[in-house]
């Protein structure tokens, strides 16, 4: 199990040479913030990106952090929070969805941590699950590729049945083209990597030309095989037409570096409430990427103006 620290140096060091100066780290709740992952911060742009929230509270507001990699199991996670608790970590961060349950029962027992994690149910006074309401999303990439495919056969594969993009996906392929087909595979693992490659060929095979690969593990490898065959795809969690200019055609991009950032300012300003919160289009914390010139212009200037629209009024183009 790796770890990695990072700490504020001058600004703890200003604190000691000069006496009583007011900051945030004397005057607010948060301490120190810690994220727990179940792999490497290298292996994925969810990783990569929950990282780089965990180091814009460093900066923002003078904390030490740490990191704690490679935690997968029940008791991993429970000598993980209980080194941190020991170091005086008040905020732990678990970056998966998987850590909810454990978490909830964790926090039972550390009742002055606040506990944060993403994308659950599991929810106490001191625990704040924070979600992404990824249905839009979801339609918003379905237009794009019932817009684009040749074939009318367009596929997804996803984790779980339960990912509300799966839907919205289907939704917004029927609203934009209801003679578009829509293929679906499951791997049921956020990892398997060689399920999801499985799944892509089972795809292709049924003639599929735009792909939604809605797993940020599996999505660069997907994206890239599609690239070879000359299939489109829409990229997920982060904008990813860099890893295959011709082949991606936008992405939906969560931006969880700033809930961290988020969770942290409240957690420091005693407003963080154990809840389940949930952010989407309208709170900017979904957006879609930078569109590709096998976009039309009077297309992405249409779904730019039907996200407006869904930000003001909560609905979808479907639903009007």
């Amino acid at each position: 199990m790796r770890r990695t620290y990072s700490i504020a140096i001058l600004l703890i060091l200003g604190i000691i040479l000069v006496s009583g100066c007011s900051n945030k780290v004397e005057s607010g709740n948060l301490y120190k913030a810690a994220m727990i992952m179940e792999g490497k911060m290298e292996d994925k742009p969810w990783n990569q990106k929950g990282y780089k929230g965990l180091l814009e509270i460093e900066k923002k507001l003078g904390v030490e952090i740490e990191v704690i990699e490679d935690v997968s199991t029940e008791a991993e996670l429970s000598k993980a929070v209980s080194d941190l608790v020991d170091e005086g970590t008040n905020l732990i961060f678990g970056h998966s969805s998987n850590y909810g349950e454990a978490f909830y029962n964790l926090s039972q027992t550390y009742t002055d941590i606040h506990f944060v994690y993403f994308n659950g149910n599991y929810y106490r006074n001191n625990l704040t699950s924070m979600n992404f309401n990824s249905h839009g999303m979801g339609f918003f990439a379905g237009m794009i590729a019932s817009s684009t495919t040749k074939t009318n056969e367009v596929g997804i594969i996803a984790a779980y049945q339960w990912q509300p993009e799966i839907e919205g996906f289907y939704e917004g392929v029927k609203y934009q083209n209801p003679q578009a087909n829509v293929r679906m595979e499951f791997i049921y693992d956020w990892n398997d990597n060689e399920a999801a490659l499985d799944a892509y060929d089972r795809l292709k095979n049924q003639g599929v030309d735009v792909i939604y690969p809605a797993g940020d593990a599996i999505s660069e490898d997907i994206i890239k095989l599609a690239g070879d065959d000359g299939i489109y795809a829409i990229g997920f969690v982060s904008d990813q037409i860099n890893v295959e200019p011709e082949t991606v055609l936008t992405s939906t991009v969560q931006h969880v570096d700033r809930l961290y950032v988020l969770a942290a300012e409240k957690f420091n300003e005693g407003d963080l409430n154990g809840e389940i919160m949930t952010f989407d289009f309208a709170d900017d914390y979904i957006t879609m990427g930078e569109f590709s010139k096998s976009v039309p212009k009077y297309f992405q200037q249409r779904l730019v103006d039907y996200i407006e629209k869904y930000k003001e009024t909560g609905l979808l183009p479907n639903q009007y």
